[in-house]
C-alpha cells in the first residue's frame, strides 16, 4: 500500500470575507479552519503534510508553531493547479496524494477514508448540492466513471440541471498527478491553471477517474463569505452538541448552543440555552448549568449547579456547590464541597471552604477561606495596593459582616467576627469580634439648603 501525503490549499485570500485575517484563520469552534484540516492529517497518519499558503503566509505559519508542516509558498495566486504544481517537488513519487481544501474544513474522517481507500488511479470526491448553482458539474460515463467536470458558465441548459457537483477534494498517485499538473495550461477565461482539468488529461490517457460521493453536502460546503461561516459554524455545533447527546448530556436546545474547545462529561449533566464551552472544560455527575453561562477551562465536581449568567474561567468547583446568578470566578479559583458563590459575585485566585458562602454583591481577591465561613453582602477583600497583591486569610467559622472592608494582607481568625460597615486593616483573634466604623454624629433640626 502507497504511502500517504496530504496537500492543503490554504492560499487564498478570501477578498469576499471582508477582513484582513488570512481565510484559512478564521474560526469555527473557537479555532481557526486550518486547525482542523491538520487534525484530520493526524488522524489519516499521513506520511508528510503539506500546506500551501499566499495570502498572509507569515500569519498563518505563526498560528501552527510546533506543528510539522512542510509550508509551501504560492508567490503568485495562478488558480489551484498552479497551487498544487508548488507542491509536487516535495512529494514522493511513489506516494498517494490528497489535495484538501483550507475553505472546506469540516469534511469527515470517515468521508476521507472512502476516497483514499477507492481503487483509482484518480478519485474525485462529489456531492449532491441542493442548489447546484456556481458549481462545476459531475459529467458521468455510462460505466459510472467521471466522464468530464463542466463548470457553471461552460455547462448546457441540460447539464445545469445535474446536481451531483465537484467539492475540490481530490486523490491521486502522485506520478500520474505530476503529468497532469506539467500538461495543464491556462488557456480558459480565468487565465489560471485550474486543477479540476486533470479529470479531462486522465481520461485522455485511458486512466479510472472515479466518484466517491459524500452524504452530506454541508460537511464538504466551501467557506467564502462570513454568511457561510455562520452556516458552517452551527452546522459544527449542531454536530457537537448530537456527539454530546449521545452521551447522555441533556442540551435544552442543540441550536443555542456553543462548543469552543473540549468537554468531557458525566452522567445526567443539563445544558440549558446558550452555554458556551471554551477551552477544556469537566463536568461531573449530575451538574446543571442554566441559561447564558459561560465556561472555560474549568473543572466542575458532581452535583453542581451553576445558575444563569455566570462567567467561570480557570477555576476549580468541588461536589454539591452552587454559583451565581451573575457569578464570575476568575483563574486561580477553588471552590470545596458545598461552598455557595452568589448574585454579583466575583473571586479571583482565592480559595473557599467547604460549606463556606458569598451570598451576594462581593469581591474575593487573593483570599484563603476555611470551612463554613459567612461572607456578608458588599464584601471586598482590599488586595492591591497600587503595585503588589497580598493576602487575606480567613479562618473557620468566622462572619464576616456586610459591607466589611478587609485591607491585605491580613488574617481574620477561626470564629471571628467582623461588625457590619468596618474597614479591618489589623488581625483579628480566633473568636474576636472587629469593628472599625467611624462614630455616628448627629445634629439636630438641622436645616440643609433646601
Amino acid at each position: 500500500m502507497k504511502k500517504l501525503e496530504i496537500c492543503i490549499l490554504a492560499a487564498g485570500k478570501g477578498s469576499r470575507m471582508r477582513s484582513e485575517k488570512p481565510k484559512v484563520l478564521h474560526e469555527i469552534g473557537g479555532r481557526p479552519m486550518l486547525n482542523y484540516l491538520i487534525d484530520l492529517a493526524g488522524s489519516l497518519q499521513a506520511h508528510r503534510t503539506h500546506v500551501v499558503i499566499g495570502n498572509g503566509a507569515d500569519s498563518v505559519k505563526a498560528a501552527f508553531p510546533d506543528i510539522d508542516i512542510n509550508w509551501v509558498l504560492q508567490t503568485e495566486q495562478k488558480g489551484t493547479g498552479h497551487a498544487v504544481q508548488q507542491v509536487m517537488p516535495h512529494v514522493d513519487p511513489d506516494a498517494r496524494l490528497l489535495i484538501l481544501l483550507g475553505d472546506a474544513p469540516l469534511v469527515s474522517l470517515e468521508t476521507v477514508n472512502a476516497l483514499i481507500s477507492t481503487k483509482s488511479e484518480l478519485s474525485v470526491l462529489t456531492v449532491c448540492q441542493p442548489d447546484p448553482t456556481n458549481y462545476g458539474r459531475i459529467i458521468r460515463s455510462d460505466d459510472g466513471q467521471i466522464a468530464a467536470i463542466v463548470e457553471e458558465r461552460d455547462a448546457t441548459p441540460e447539464q445545469r440541471q445535474i446536481s451531483e457537483i465537484n467539492t475540490g477534494v481530490m486523490c491521486a498517485d502522485a506520478e500520474s498527478l505530476r503529468q497532469w499538473i506539467q500538461a495543464l495550461t491556462t488557456d480558459n477565461d480565468q487565465g489560471e491553471y485550474i486543477l479540476t482539468d486533470i479529470v479531462a488529461l486522465a481520461r485522455k490517457s485511458d486512466m479510472s477517474v472515479l466518484p466517491v460521493m459524500s452524504g452530506n453536502s454541508q460537511e464538504v460546503q466551501g467557506i467564502n463569505t462570513l454568511s457561510q461561516l455562520a452556516s458552517a459554524e452551527r452546522y459544527f455545533q449542531r454536530s457537537m452538541a448530537e456527539q454530546l447527546m449521545d452521551q447522555g448530556v441533556r442540551i435544552v436546545d442543540p441550536m443555542r448552543f456553543d462548543l469552543r474547545g473540549s468537554l468531557a462529561v458525566g452522567t445526567d449533566v443539563t445544558l440549558d440555552i446558550n452555554c458556551v464551552i471554551e477551552g477544556s472544560v469537566s463536568l461531573g455527575d449530575r451538574v446543571r448549568i442554566d441559561p447564558n453561562v459561560v465556561l472555560k477551562d474549568c473543572v466542575i465536581g458532581d452535583n453542581v449547579h451553576i445558575k444563569a449568567n455566570t462567567v467561570i474561567d480557570g477555576a476549580v468547583i468541588g461536589n454539591d456547590c452552587q454559583v451565581g446568578p451573575f457569578a464570575r470566578l476568575r483563574p486561580g479559583t477553588e471552590l470545596r464541597q458545598n461552598a455557595l458563590i452568589g448574585n454579583f459575585v466575583e473571586v479571583k485566585k482565592s480559595v473557599i471552604g467547604e460549606g463556606s458562602k458569598a451570598s451576594h454583591l462581593t469581591y474575593l481577591g487573593d483570599a484563603t477561606l476555611g470551612d463554613g465561613v459567612n461572607i456578608g453582602a458588599g464584601t471586598i477583600t482590599c488586595n492591591y495596593d497600587g503595585v503588589n497583591k497580598f493576602q487575606t486569610t480567613i479562618g473557620d467559622g468566622a462572619f464576616i459582616g456586610s459591607n466589611t472592608s478587609l485591607v491585605a494582607p491580613v488574617t481574620v481568625g477561626k470564629q471571628a467576627t467582623t461588625g457590619a460597615g468596618s474597614t479591618i486593616t489589623k488581625d483579628v483573634s480566633d473568636k474576636g469580634l472587629a469593628l472599625g466604623r467611624a462614630r455616628q454624629t448627629e445634629i439636630s433640626n438641622w436645616k440643609d439648603k433646601r
